[in-house]
């Protein structure tokens, strides 16, 4: 036998044979305050003694909360399991009711997970179902609560928060002025080289310049510059958006009484509608400057006549194309970041694919539109005079 270890308010004796038969005598007060303490004596304990069978002597116990009581049963549940049988002796009714009532392997039972049923095919249809419908009505949602704040801007102008639009300009035009150069400025590089390559077995190099300007103004740069503006500040949007829903500073405004809409996706809106245009026109500038030197280098052509053959090309009509194109894909780019940011439900995971779905959602819905102006022009040039 061995003398008592006595921590925190609860003893802890161990009596018996090494290897065989063992005692713990506990006394005092046992509590979720020193059950740490508890533990660490009884492994120490377990480990000198070794014991084949081993047995819980409650007679000296004073005092025992559920927690010191579940952590008991856990002990024994954990011998049994290694092979050691472990039984509680000289209960105190009131100890008796505690491990009738705690019992460890009902709460194993109702911790661990229930198995996973796979749901069957009707259900998941289901769920499909009423998930696309939640999304639709949300949505239908937004979309009706931005066309009314947006209509509103002309008739109140100062509910638009001005600041926030100039801002959003900046991120939105100044700062993607950089990579839109780079990138039309090489598209209209390679428009004009692949064209050259054909042109020049019929000796019409002079219309390299007309199938540069028509394809950079008409088509690669709108496209181009929503593809680029999608990425970088229709993702900016949904991000922001999306980070403020999850700090619940969105439901705050709506609490303070501020529309979400009109606060934080009317001014992204504005700012694309004004930057993009813009920024449409400087890819087409650059798309046909990149065009020049392919024929300043490769086809002796001189800039005066590239320029004049482009001014020559180009009409009012595929300006106003190419513009009307940018004008959509600013309301969609900025719209579906916004609304992406909205949808935002959970953490730091829903943020990131919030924003990847900005983004491909974004890109899907210009190659849609692109492809809709497309077939409407087919229809509307016949009609125009300019």
């Amino acid at each position: 036998m061995n003398a008592p270890v006595e921590l925190h308010h609860f003893t802890l004796s161990a009596t018996g044979e090494a290897g065989g038969e063992v005692t713990f005598q506990l006394g005092g007060r046992l509590s979720l305050d020193n059950l740490t303490a508890f533990l660490s004596a009884v492994e120490a304990e377990t480990t000198r003694w070794q014991p084949r069978r081993l047995w819980w002597d409650l007679k000296g116990l004073e005092f025992l909360d559920t927690a010191a009581t579940l952590m008991l049963h856990k002990l024994a549940a954990d011998r049994r399991s290694a092979g050691i049988p472990c039984e509680f002796l000289h209960l105190s009714p009131e100890a008796r009711r505690l491990f009738q009532l705690v019992r460890w392997e009902e709460f194993l039972a109702a911790a661990a997970p229930a198995p996973k049923k796979r749901p069957w095919f009707l259900e998941r249809l289901g769920d499909w179902t009423l998930e696309i419908a939640a999304d639709v009505s949300e949505l239908i949602t937004f979309v009706g609560g931005l066309i009314l704040e947006l209509l509103a801007v002309p008739f109140r102008p100062r509910r638009v928060r001005w600041g926030e639009v100039i801002t959003a300009m900046k991120r939105v035009g100044v700062d993607g002025l950089p990579i839109i150069t780079l990138l039309s400025f090489l598209l209209g590089l390679i428009v004009a080289f692949l064209s050259a390559l054909q042109l020049k077995q019929f000796g019409a190099n002079i219309y390299v310049a007309d199938l540069t300007a028509i394809a950079m103004v008409q088509e690669l740069g709108p496209i181009m510059t929503g593809v680029m503006v999608a990425g970088r500040s229709g993702s900016a949007f949904a991000a922001e958006i999306g980070t403020m829903k999850v700090n619940e500073e969105v439901d705050a405004l709506a609490t303070m009484g501020f529309d979400p809409v009109r606060f934080l996706a009317v001014p992204k809106v504005l700012a694309s509608l004004v930057v993009l245009p813009l920024l449409t026109y400087y890819a087409d500038l650059f798309g046909i400057l990149g065009g020049m030197v392919v024929g300043f280098v490769s086809l002796d052509l001189t800039a005066y006549t590239f320029l004049k053959q482009v001014q020559a090309s180009i009409t009012l009509f595929d300006i106003l194309y190419g513009t009307a194109k940018s004008l959509v894909f600013a309301v969609l780019i900025a719209g579906i970041g916004c609304q992406r940011g909205f949808q935002v439900r959970g953490g730091a995971e829903a943020v990131g694919a919030a924003t990847t779905s900005a983004v491909v959602a974004s890109i899907f819905m210009i190659i849609v539109m692109d492809s809709a102006f497309a077939v409407a022009r087919q229809f509307l040039r016949p009609y125009t005079i300019i």
